[in-house]
């Protein structure tokens, strides 16, 4: 896009809807006779409410298609009344309801999460399987390991994003229980590997600086020049291309303002150190 069409452009950003909005939404649909169901006859639980709102995951057109299929698929008693209990409920999500009240599940899921950070695979993999077998979906599981495979291990052992994620794909394709088996190892791997929260510290640095110090001032020799002047061409030639100079080549890329800002610090732990050691020989100083 051209700078004057992004200028006449709007950005509205969507976010997801909460569990208590989207069970407000149905219960409404459950009653409006004219976009809703409320021409049926129905009865619905509460906890049924709760968990096809929780497994919308924000989503409410997600919702409203398992509201319609629980009321259209479970048989009327015999004075017409349709009761929509959580048995129905989860079959139209074909998703178990947890077994365990809101509370206690997130203090299962930080435990898990603190128990990655803190390299304790036993830990790790009970409260793992203590969440899926309280009904939590596998895939939340497996988000937050893929998180935490950068935000603690990091460039400590990038192998461990591999892992996390080749496991994530082996499950999708095998399912369960078989699925659970990468589960595990990926958990395994991510407790035992090296910790380091430099990317997520180096992420929020650089956020922060991208929000706060706006400097569009590129150096010109990093500039699209394709189709500029013939001065602005020149400054394109002033580019050091890194490959002719053996990889690497000692060059200005932030802009003038931001020249001396490090938002990445490697640690001394597992590849890391790797890396302080190829810094050095290419006698970075940042």
């Amino acid at each position: 896009m051209t700078p004057a069409i992004v200028s006449r452009c709007r950005v509205f950003e969507f976010l997801p809807l909460t569990e208590e909005e989207i069970e407000g939404a149905l219960l409404r649909a459950l009653h409006d006779k004219r976009k809703g169901l409320g021409t049926y006859d129905v009865e619905m639980d509460g906890d049924a409410v709760k968990h096809l709102a929780r497994t919308a995951a924000g989503d409410l057109r997600t919702a409203y298609n398992a509201l319609e299929l629980a009321v259209l698929t479970t048989p009327p008693a015999e004075n017409g009344k349709i009761h929509v209990t959580l048995a129905d409920a989860e079959q139209s999500v074909q998703r178990r309801a947890l077994s365990y009240n809101e509370d206690l599940y997130y203090d299962i899921l930080s435990a898990f999460c603190k128990s990655l950070r803190g390299s304790d695979s036993n830990a790790a993999l009970y409260y793992a399987f203590r969440l899926i077998e309280g009904g939590c979906d596998p895939l939340l599981i497996f988000r937050r390991l893929i998180a935490h495979s950068a935000e603690d291990v990091g460039l400590a052992d990038p192998r461990a994003l591999v892992v996390a994620t080749s496991a994530l794909t082996a499950f999708q394709n095998m399912g369960a229980p078989e699925g659970f088996l990468p589960l595990s190892e990926a958990i395994i791997y991510v407790c035992e590997a090296e910790k380091s929260n430099s990317v997520v510290m180096a992420m929020d640095a650089a956020k922060a600086a991208a929000r706060e110090k706006h400097d569009d001032d590129i150096p010109k020799y990093l500039r699209d020049n394709t189709m500029g002047s013939k001065e602005m061409k020149a400054e394109s030639a002033k580019y050091k291309y890194p490959h002719n100079y053996g990889g690497w080549v000692k060059q200005q890329y932030l802009p003038d303002s931001l020249k001396d800002e490090v938002f990445y610090a490697p640690s001394e732990k597992g590849y890391e150190a790797t890396i302080r050691e190829l810094r050095k020989k290419k006698g970075m100083t940042k």
